[in-house]
Formats: structure tokens, C-alpha cells, sequence
């Protein structure tokens, strides 16, 4: 059963606790999208907003220490997954965290590369596409040191 806790700090903010899961990648979309249309940004804008957050979500289900898991179940353990969506003046902010440990630096210059990601590649261009759809892409360690964070800034998201 998926346990997803909503607080709202402030307004025009939504945060989930997830399970490192893609069903609850799937639900965490829905509410998103939801509380999207409620804060009043556009239908293409919630379509960008929906497509970074599920690359973000399925980033720390696969890496972030969720194992690729797709139903709960398949979890190895109780490892949670975080979202935080604010409105902010001029767009939007959106924060995935993850349980998978990893080198940021080692990230970052995967969603920076000097250069064009190798197209023969199968993996690793996600971020790169990413960090083009938006106006910031990085990441952190997360504040108890366990994974990492990925904040995405998109600054002209509101109608």
C-alpha cells in the first residue's frame, strides 16, 4: 500500500514522501499534475512539469536505491523517494530526492558534459535533454547524507 504524506509549508508548495517505486512514480504524476492545474500553470507547462519529474522519479528508483523497483513490494527494504513542487514568482521549482548515495560531482557533468552525450550510447542522455528544457539542473547530497537531490528550476512556468 503506498503511503504518501502531503504537507503544504506555504503556499503554492506540495511536498510526497514516496516508495523508490514506479507505481508510486505513476501517482505522484497524477497529484502533481493536479496540484499544477489548481496553482494555475498551463496545460503545455504541466506537460514539460510532468515530463522532468518523471525522468527525476524514475532516475531514483533505478539509481537512487530502489532497484528498478515497480510495485512496492519489489523494494529492497523500506527506501523512499522525496518530490517538492513550489510556484515561485516567475515559474516553478521541482526537488526529487532519493536513498542511493552517489557522487554529485560525478552527476553534475553528466547533465553538463563538455560536449554532446555519445548517441550510441543506451543510457545517459536523459539529463542532458533535461538540462536543456530547463533554466537549472543541478544536484546535491541530501541533507542526511544518504542520497542525493535534484532540484530542476524552470522560470517562466506559470500563465
Amino acid at each position: 500500500m503506498s503511503s504518501i504524506k502531503k504537507r503544504e509549508p506555504g503556499p503554492h508548495e506540495l511536498e510526497l514522501d514516496l516508495p523508490a517505486a514506479h507505481s508510486a512514480e505513476r501517482l505522484a504524476r497524477a497529484v502533481l499534475r493536479q496540484f499544477a492545474r489548481g496553482e494555475g500553470v498551463s496545460g503545455a507547462e504541466i506537460e514539460t512539469l510532468e515530463f522532468v519529474a518523471s525522468e527525476l522519479l524514475a532516475n531514483a528508483i533505478d539509481h537512487g536505491g530502489g532497484e528498478r523497483a515497480m510495485e512496492e513490494e519489489d523494494r529492497p527494504g523500506d527506501v523512499r523517494m522525496s518530490l517538492v513542487f513550489a510556484i515561485t514568482p516567475t515559474g516553478w521549482k521541482l526537488e526529487v530526492g532519493d536513498q542511493g548515495g552517489g557522487d554529485p560531482e560525478e552527476i553534475q557533468a553528466l547533465i553538463a558534459p563538455k560536449g554532446a552525450p555519445d548517441l550510441e550510447d543506451e543510457r545517459g542522455r536523459g539529463f542532458f535533454l533535461l538540462a536543456g528544457m530547463l533554466d537549472s539542473l543541478t544536484v546535491a547530497k541530501s541533507a542526511d547524507g544518504r542520497g542525493l537531490v535534484f532540484c530542476a528550476v524552470r522560470d517562466h512556468g506559470r500563465s
